[in-house]
């Protein structure tokens, strides 16, 4: 759970900085797609076969319902899920579009406002259903990814601390990472505020520099197969380990062999697909629109 929480602020720092550097509008498109798509259609594919395969009661999908996984917003019309793990990227999808839209609208000055914004109404949702017993409409609220939005505005404001001469106001960014953890505990739990500062902290220590272990070639190897890995571990895991304990396989030597073939699988799958595809869809996009 912590671990998406986690990727929340960290995209809210990466997709701040790529739209502050970005210079044409279908840069953005571009970039976000060929990271994102080529490797999540492969990752559909691989888990439909591999579900099929192994058997996870519960968890299968028709052939129809995979395939329309692949334009990654099923989830809005109740198509389920190939792996549960998809839900996360119908949010990164609204978020960047949210971003975009503010880009676009030349408002990624006013990002401070927009986070504290929805902010506030996340709070109204808190306060409505707690104190009113009045539960404000969902679909409002899943659409402005408003259970998201704390750990995106930290991601954000991390980056414009690391990066001051960006915003030009270092107090702003500040009372929006406060912000966002004051809302965390009062909606969540404290300690939930606790864990999210760390984790906004580790993200503002790798950022400037401060955490040289992840120079290390295991760390930048993990680094490299993260998204792929966080596509492919979770149904598939489920599957070996199912598979391996109906053979009589001690436990903690399947959850061994899941976690070996899950590394091996997003390893395969960077090398061969993703970072082969996001180049060639980069390179074509720079040759009919050259600088």
């Amino acid at each position: 759970h912590f671990g998406v929480n986690l990727f929340f602020i960290i995209s809210g720092y990466v997709i701040f900085m790529t739209l502050h550097r970005t210079r044409k509008p279908m840069d953005f498109v571009v970039s976000r797609f060929s990271r994102l798509f080529p490797a999540y259609w492969a990752a559909v594919l691989i888990t439909f076969g591999a579900v099929f395969a192994l058997g996870l009661p519960g968890k299968e999908v028709s052939l129809g319902q995979a395939l329309a996984n692949l334009a990654m917003i099923h989830g809005f019309f109740g198509v389920p899920h190939v792996d549960g793990v998809y839900w996360t990227l119908e949010v990164e999808l609204l978020f960047y579009a949210g971003m975009f839209l503010l880009y676009r609208s030349g408002r990624l000055g006013q990002v401070h406002t927009a986070m504290w914004l929805l902010l506030g109404l996340r709070l109204a949702y808190y306060l409505s259903a707690n104190l009113a017993g009045i539960d404000l409409p969902w679909r409002i609220s899943r659409f402005l990814i408003l259970g998201q939005i704390p750990w995106f505005a930290m991601g954000i404001a991390v980056y414009l601390l690391v990066q001051p001469r960006v915003a030009n106001d270092k107090p702003k960014s500040l009372a929006l990472l406060a912000g966002a953890l004051a809302l965390l505990a009062l909606d969540a739990r404290p300690e939930v505020a606790a864990l999210s500062l760390g984790m906004a902290a580790l993200v503002y220590a790798a950022a400037t520099r401060r955490l040289p272990w992840l120079a290390h070639p295991v760390m930048v190897w993990l680094g490299a197969i993260s998204y792929t890995l966080y596509l492919l571990h979770e149904n598939i895991g489920w599957g070996v380990q199912l598979r391996l304990q109906g053979l009589g396989v001690p436990r903690d030597l399947g959850v061994l062999c899941a976690m070996a073939l899950s590394l091996a699988l997003a390893t395969a799958l960077t090398r061969w697909v993703e970072q082969p595809a996001m180049a060639w869809i980069r390179r074509s996009y720079r040759a009919r629109h050259p600088k």
